[in-house]
């Protein structure tokens, strides 16, 4: 009886491996692959709009600062500025038609005092006449139609109102509602998908046809999946129906914006604080109430806001949000001038910050040029996305003709365990982001319906 040679541990056969259980993710990958897909067929159209006119928008703040130079500049900075009340009143004197509902003081030495008139023939209701005045010599510059806390100007104010609702009213606005509320469903599930693949198959170089469009896609994509999950995020706040949900829910947890208590309790009548129609200055008019929100550190720029009635006080807020914190406001009573209330951006709950930031990043205005250049390249990026991803679906076709759809019944693979707590958030989500979950729940039933009919059929063939 011979025995087996003895081998050294290096020598002896190795087991073989144990064939991987399936894990959490083989049975939602197809599921996330199809969503994604016909999220990004569906959607896409909206997004390549809402990029389009999000990269003009982006671009228009220094577009505006060439084309309206002649009215946002002086031509020679003077030494000494005129009294804000002097400047008012040449403007009143160009342009006695409407009334008076805010002044801008000029924010820096070559600029121009923005006297903002409301209730002005052929203006809309919702903007103000800007009259410029040049705050050295009180020469009126021109007039423009103003829009908005910004102070967005007319190229702007109709590339905004063509992101927001391409000039269709509020029912123009349900389609950048619906776009928010897909993006950070659509680049999410890119993110998962991207991650899950295989390292080797995610190399751009060295790629061909529809692997290199797979790549340059997934590359691109998973470097600005954060910026469109904030742009998503951020762009609801203040959509139709989603964005009334979040106020809501703002308010029942406290977090609303608060706002400077500008209601004295008295009657000014025959104090001194009455004034003729149209005309911003009441009481101790417009220096004195400047001079005192300069003395509770309001820097420029600052929005004169005057009273609305007389038991109104006048309101001075900060109106530049190039800086998160320059979001002060101060209440000045109209027959003393004495400050009668304080408002300071740390006085804001923490969820006002962060809308008041997170709208200010979406719009450009944060941080000025850097923030806008990084929109322009979210903008492009999107854009990209979007071609590449068409181009995939072609490409899977073999460059003929678009590919076949992905596979339905998907969703039959997923345990109980993992797919009950996903119909549970797809419902949350769904009922507070309504152009969410209504389009998917009418996916769903197309997708059901289409599939017992393509059953039936295979059935009796």
């Amino acid at each position: 009886m011979t025995s087996a040679p003895s081998t050294t541990t290096d020598e002896a056969p190795k087991a073989a491996d144990p064939t991987p259980k399936p894990g959490t993710w083989a049975p939602l990958r197809p599921l996330v692959l199809r969503l994604h897909f016909y999220a990004g067929l569906l959607v896409a159209p909206f997004l390549l709009v809402a990029a389009v006119t999000g990269l003009l928008y982006a671009g228009s703040f220094q577009a505006e600062k060439i084309i309206y130079a002649d009215e946002l500049t002086v031509s020679k900075v003077g030494d000494t500025e005129l009294p804000i009340s002097q400047q008012v009143a040449a403007a009143r004197e160009a342009h006695p038609e409407g009334t008076v509902s805010a002044v801008r003081p000029a924010p820096e030495d070559d600029a121009t005092t923005r006297v903002l008139l409301s209730g002005v023939k052929g203006i809309d209701p919702d903007h103000t006449l800007a009259v410029f005045v040049d705050p050295y010599t009180a020469k009126v510059e021109g007039a423009l139609e103003q829009y908005g806390s910004t102070g967005a100007l007319p190229l702007r104010t109709w590339i905004s109102e063509f992101h927001r609702n391409l000039h269709l009213g509020e029912t123009g606005r349900l389609y950048s509602e619906l776009a928010a509320s897909w993006l950070w469903v659509i680049a999410g599930g890119g993110l998962v998908l991207w991650f899950a693949r295989r390292r080797t198959q995610r190399k751009v170089r060295g790629t061909t046809g529809r692997r290199r469009t797979l790549g340059l896609h997934g590359s691109v994509g998973v470097w600005a999946a954060a910026g469109f999950i904030f742009l998503s995020a951020t762009g609801l706040t203040w959509s139709t129906y989603a964005g009334a949900n979040i106020d809501e829910l703002r308010t029942q947890l406290g977090q609303s914006t608060p706002s400077v208590t500008s209601t004295t309790g008295g009657d000014h009548a025959g104090h001194g604080a009455s004034a003729s129609a149209g005309d911003a200055e009441h009481g101790v008019g417009l220096d004195k109430v400047l001079a005192a929100a300069r003395a509770e550190g309001l820097g420029d720029p600052v929005e004169i806001v005057p009273p609305a009635d007389e038991t109104s006080a006048y309101v001075v807020k900060q109106v530049g949000r190039s800086f998160p914190t320059k979001q002060g406001a101060v209440a000045v009573d109209p027959t003393s001038g004495q400050v009668i209330d304080v408002l300071r951006f740390a006085d804001y709950p923490v969820l006002a910050k962060l809308t008041r930031w997170g709208i200010d990043l979406h719009t450009g205005i944060l941080f000025g040029l850097v923030n806008q250049i990084a929109l322009m390249l979210l903008a492009l990026s999107l854009i990209l996305l979007i071609v590449w991803g068409y181009r995939m679906w072609w490409q899977r076709g073999r460059g003929s003709a678009f590919g076949r759809p992905i596979p339905r019944g998907a969703w039959q693979k997923v345990p109980p365990q993992i797919l009950l707590p996903c119909v549970v958030v797809i419902a949350v989500l769904g009922y507070f982001v309504p152009l969410l979950g209504i389009p998917l729940a009418a996916f769903l039933v197309v997708d059901v319906v289409l599939g017992e009919i393509a059953h039936r059929r295979a059935s009796r063939a």
